[in-house]
């Protein structure tokens, strides 16, 4: 096989077993009203049915799959997904992802309606993934839903990760933080698919039914720490300094002891299933990290690095050998190109190994979508550099305006997997041949 040809294979089998639905058969069973999950048991209500909420976006995949374990148990369900799809004895609500539209916030009033009817003597299960922090949200007043368009376009767009954007959006949310699950007084469980380092429930899709140690002033001072403080609407910095006063209730400190959160996927799995893949495929492959970080074309430039010392002196591993990485980087906007952080880091490679026959990488996104492109991601290797050399393809160039996707869509090398259902952050591997 050639080196595109391994690279490709790795990258549709990982997805393929990271599929969440696969996750939700493997750990949750059914058997005479005893619902058992990782070991722990829950005995179901006899009158009444299970109730299925979720949101995110794995949500519906993981929902299908809940759906059919639970068969007549089920009561009645409601998610919230980033794309439209049909499920029968579900109600599929497609919202908006990566910036909140008012869809967001109706899908947060019909959520926390549902959760709030139940009873003390009711069931219900939550699937929650990454994506919920945009497609469920409800302002703290006087917060508007412009205000926080507001405030998380310049968010994503200072390249803040992911994890400290929670923190700021709980402390204006009725549902983050923990505050959707204390709305309800039944017994619940959460499966929780994670996109974020660490796993930290508190930042999964800002944790709506856990809770929260971060505080008012924690959300105060990442604002200032990424100069919005000043340019943030009114409405966002008297909520908080409201809640720095103590005016204003906190997010929630301890975690409700009638919902239990289960982790049925994670970033280390998807690594796990990469490796699997490579070796049966006769090639030596590597876990270096779970939680890579830090600006894409940087990341590019040190995965690279520690592939030249392996490919000039065997050490840490002689070749041929995999490199595989998983984790999240970030992109400062400099340009109003097309594309993503997988794209992006996968130019940047191509920048530093050129036409080096030894390298092949790749880089995508589990969910499928990069940016705000429809790709999940790119592969490149001697082929890619060949194609733009032959095309007059300038990578300086298309980096300045952030525009990978238009340079690989030239070049074909863009993955394409459409939406997969799952959401378990990026993947990246560098094969360095022998």
């Amino acid at each position: 096989m050639t080196s595109r040809e391994i690279m490709t294979a790795i990258v549709r089998e990982t997805i393929a077993a990271t599929l969440p639905a696969k996750m939700v058969r493997e750990k949750l069973k059914l058997e005479r009203g005893v619902l058992k999950i990782e070991g722990k048991t829950f005995l179901l209500p006899e009158e009444r049915g299970v109730h299925l909420f979720g949101s995110g976006k794995a949500a519906v995949e993981t929902s299908r799959a809940v759906k059919e374990i639970l068969g007549v148990r089920l009561a009645e369900g409601f998610v919230v997904s980033n794309y439209p799809a049909l499920l029968d004895g579900v109600e599929v609500w497609e919202s908006s992802h990566p910036v909140l539209t008012e869809k967001s916030v109706h899908a947060a009033e019909m959520l926390m309606e549902k959760m709030a009817a139940l009873s003390n003597d009711d069931f219900f299960i939550y699937v929650l993934s990454g994506g919920s922090s945009a497609l469920i949200e409800k302002p703290v007043p006087p917060v508007s839903l412009a205000d926080m368009q507001f405030l998380t376009k310049g968010l994503l767009a200072g390249g803040v990760p992911i994890e400290e954007i929670n923190i700021v959006r709980k402390h204006l949310s009725l549902v983050k933080g923990g505050r959707l699950g204390r709305l309800t007084t039944a017994r619940g469980v959460v499966l929780v698919v994670s996109d974020v380092i660490g796993d930290d429930l508190e930042a999964i899709g800002s944790g709506p039914l856990f809770f929260d140690r971060s505080t008012f002033a924690d959300a105060q001072g990442l604002m200032k720490k990424y100069r919005l403080w000043e340019s943030a609407p009114a409405a966002v910095r008297q909520v908080i300094e409201r809640g720095l006063s103590g005016e204003l209730e906190d997010t929630p400190k301890s975690i409700n002891p009638r919902i239990e959160h289960f982790l049925i996927d994670s970033n280390v799995k998807a690594l796990r299933k990469a490796k699997e893949s490579a070796e049966r495929l006769g090639v030596t492959a590597h876990i270096m990290t779970s939680r890579l970080r830090g600006e894409a074309r940087e990341v590019a430039r040190v995965i690279v690095a520690i592939g030249e010392e392996i490919a000039a002196t065997g050490q840490p591993f002689p070749p041929p050998a995999l490199l595989l990485f998983g984790g999240e980087t970030t992109v400062n906007l400099r340009g109003e190109g097309r594309g993503g952080r997988n794209q992006e880091m996968a130019l940047a490679v191509l920048n530093e190994i050129r036409g080096n026959p030894r390298f092949a990488f790749f880089c995508l996104g589990t969910d499928g979508i990069d940016g705000n492109s429809d790709a999940a991601g790119a592969i490149v290797e001697r082929g890619s550099w060949e194609k733009a050399q032959s095309l007059n393809l300038n990578i300086e160039q298309y980096l300045s305006r952030n525009d990978s996707y238009h340079f690989f869509e030239q070049t074909e090398d863009l993955i394409m997997t459409g939406p997969t259902g799952t959401n378990v952050m990026d993947i990246t591997a560098l094969l360095i041949s022998g």
